[in-house]
């Protein structure tokens, strides 16, 4: 820098730098979500950092103030080369950062089963409960290679790429693959979940706002997995019923089976694509991994198993062992599906693989309800504890 330069002019030079880090294009989307879900969550990492700076600033100022006030130059500084313990500083030392852990597992605690990803939620926003008779929003997710198909059960219809949802309401959202692990991420709205082929996994969650947002797998999944993002509308409830009127009108037809196995096969940078139907019962196809006319699903493989199995008699129905992705799917020929799967015995209907929902947790502070009260009778609990106990 010039050497003539005033020095407050020095420093205006200096200042657009400062802007720099605001051009970098990062969002404070997870601290500033427009979900409930979210929101939460942004909270609880921003008190989790809160609490551990109580320890790491002290730390760090301390180590800057002993340095200086203990550096060889200064003389008057005490100096004890014997000194080996102090039971005043081993109690500061040691109490602040076990206080602070304590909080910390507190929090933890009572986020965990406030924010459980399979419990239906209790509130759309603060101070706002959500009624008995309000159902969630179904929506049924499959990660495949390498894009995203949402499927509505109560529309009737699906998506490729893009997730639309009426704000205010409470969404569930069932969750599985096609190939390798996946993880649901919008984060906008909630946590990530993973997405795992065979298995189903749940999240609920709201969107408190309308706007457009995006959602992407946060799990590295093979080549395409960059462009594995969608586009996700929170809309008012009249214009979501206007989204599901444009999609059973558009030209994208049925999603049934074959059309979903098409779909299925590995490709990058999908655009987006709706189906005006959808065939019953897919999304649980999905999940027992029998898409496949004819294939075995896999309850009822389990079933079979359960029993002790189908002895000699289902030596013969077993084909040849190869995995799915690469014997019957992907590049390969349709035709050669029937040599590559256990053979259904029975045309047994599918099963919903899905469990009961956990119970919805008050989401006001725990106060030990249901818990046994001390020195009670039996079954007395703090539900229907009296307020007062009758002296001795």
């Amino acid at each position: 820098m010039p050497s003539h330069l005033p020095r407050s002019a020095a420093w205006k030079r200096l200042l657009p730098l400062a802007a720099l880090p605001l051009l970098a294009g990062c969002g404070l989307v997870v601290l500033d979500p427009a979900g409930d879900v979210a929101k939460q969550q942004g909270d609880l990492i921003l008190i989790s950092t809160g609490l551990m700076l109580l320890i790491i600033v002290p730390v760090m100022l301390l180590t800057i103030f002993f340095a200086w006030r203990y550096r060889a130059g200064n003389k008057d500084a005490t100096y004890k080369p014997d000194w080996d313990h102090s039971t005043q500083l081993e109690l500061v030392i040691w109490s602040a950062p076990l206080l602070i852990i304590i909080c910390l597992g507190a929090i933890t605690w009572v986020a965990t089963h406030l924010l459980d990803p399979y419990r239906p939620l209790a509130r759309t926003g603060p101070g706002q409960a959500v009624a008995a008779e309000v159902q969630p929003l179904d929506v049924e997710v499959v990660a495949l290679d390498w894009k995203w198909l949402f499927i509505y059960p109560e529309q009737g219809v699906a998506t490729v790429n893009e997730l639309a949802v009426p704000a205010h309401r409470p969404l569930r959202f069932r969750i599985s693959a096609s190939s390798v692990m996946n993880s649901f991420y919008v984060p906008a709205l909630a946590g990530q979940i993973y997405a795992m082929p065979g298995m189903e996994t749940r999240l609920h969650g709201v969107f408190n706002e309308t706007g457009n947002f995006t959602g992407f797998s946060a799990n590295y999944s093979g080549a395409g997995f960059s462009n594995m993002r969608f586009a996700v509308k929170s809309l008012p409830p009249a214009a979501f019923d206007r989204w599901v009127a444009q999609a059973k009108a558009s030209e994208g037809g049925t999603l049934d089976r074959l059309t979903y196995l098409r779909l299925e096969r590995p490709s990058e940078k999908e655009p987006v694509r709706r189906f005006a139907a959808v065939e019953p019962q897919l999304f649980d196809a999905v999940v027992n991994m029998c898409v496949e006319p004819g294939k075995m699903c896999m309850h009822d493989m389990m079933s079979i198993d359960a029993k002790g199995g189908a002895g000699i008699a289902g030596i013969h129905n077993v084909r040849d062992i190869a995995y799915d992705k690469f014997a019957a799917r992907g590049s390969t020929d349709i035709a050669r599906w029937s040599l590559r799967y256990v053979a259904a015995l029975c045309s047994s209907p599918l099963m919903r693989g899905e469990r009961p929902d956990a119970t919805p947790v008050n989401p006001e502070r725990l106060k030990g309800e249901g818990l046994p009260v001390p020195g009670a009778g039996p079954g007395r609990t703090a539900l229907n504890a009296p307020a007062t106990r009758p002296m001795s």
